[in-house]
């Protein structure tokens, strides 16, 4: 198995108005927890540690800021 990337929704428009949807009255706390159950409730269903390795290292680097590329009048 190898880590999708590229849209691959049925209705992703539809999904994220849904989980919008289940956050709604909670409070951070509540919310935190839910994102958390979800994600292992995925984790589980994708069953592969590579995977999920793999998937959280793309969502590692995309969380940290882009790096520019060093300004030539720098040097």
């Amino acid at each position: 198995m190898t880590l999708v990337l590229t849209p691959n929704f049925d209705d992703g428009d539809g999904f994220y108005e849904q989980l919008i949807t289940a956050h709604d009255g909670l409070s951070d706390e509540q919310s935190s927890a839910l994102n958390a159950r979800l994600i292992f409730i995925l984790a589980n269903h994708i069953g592969s540690n590579a995977i999920l390795e793999e998937a959280l290292q793309v969502a590692v680097q995309s969380a940290q800021p882009a790096q520019s590329p060093p300004n030539k009048s720098d040097k």
